[in-house]
């Protein structure tokens, strides 16, 4: 007679959140230094853009640290307790970006200043290209198989990193080689609008699911 699984072993949830924690700080390290940069050129180019790249970077640490300090415990009780405030913390940062970039892309518009080229910002937001999308997808499957929606969640945010970075890339490429500042604020408002559904997603527990449906911690998930 077949049997259902309720999900990962106590062993193997053990394994899934030590992973989750060296992700975590793979993340934050990565991103203190992707905000230094960011922040730096930005305000040096008077760059919309990139200086909303450098604050989503700002806030990822935020959003990482949320799942870091769930998962600091070792009791897997203790951890899905923590969950709702991790994704709220995660949310809330979602949206603070948002704001702020819509803000700052909207001031460069109507022309309070425009946006110089960037080689610095275009090596950044190469780099985190190639490199955002290999932590986002190791973290997701661990986050899934656990049924950890704050994991996933904050995954997300590292994917939405990826995006930004290509939004970003794009921009400060037509700014550099044909003069188009416009293209700045255009590709921060078009950030400031992936951030509000993803944060809107996380504050509803949105995107946790795993294969192992049967999760306590995706039971709990959505927050309304």
């Amino acid at each position: 007679m077949a049997t259902l699984s309720l999900g990962p072993t106590p062993a193997r949830r053990d394994a899934l959140a030590r992973r989750i924690r060296l992700l975590v700080a793979a993340t934050i390290a990565y991103n203190v230094i992707e905000a230094v940069v960011a922040l730096t050129a930005g305000t040096l180019a008077s760059s919309s853009a990139l200086i909303g790249f450098g604050l989503d970077s700002v806030i990822e640490v935020s959003s990482a640290a949320a799942v870091a300090w769930q998962f600091s415990a070792r009791e897997h009780a203790v951890r899905e307790a923590r969950e709702r405030t991790a994704l709220r913390i995660i949310a809330v940062s979602f949206l603070a970006l948002a704001a702020y970039v819509a803000v700052d892309a909207v001031r460069a518009l109507t022309g309070t200043g425009e946006a110089e080229p960037s080689p610095p910002g275009i090596v950044i937001a190469a780099l985190s290209l190639a490199i955002m999308p290999f932590l986002s997808a190791a973290q997701r499957r661990a986050g899934r198989e656990i049924g950890s929606a704050s994991a996933v969640a904050d995954s997300k945010q590292t994917l939405l990193c990826t995006y930004l970075s290509a939004v970003l890339l794009v921009g400060l490429i037509l700014n550099a080689a044909f003069g188009w500042s416009w293209a700045d604020p255009v590709a921060a408002l078009a950030i400031a609008g992936i951030a509000v559904k993803e944060g809107r997603e996380a504050w509803r527990g949105k995107g946790c699911c795993a294969p192992a449906a049967g999760s306590q911690a995706c039971a709990k998930s959505p927050v309304r």
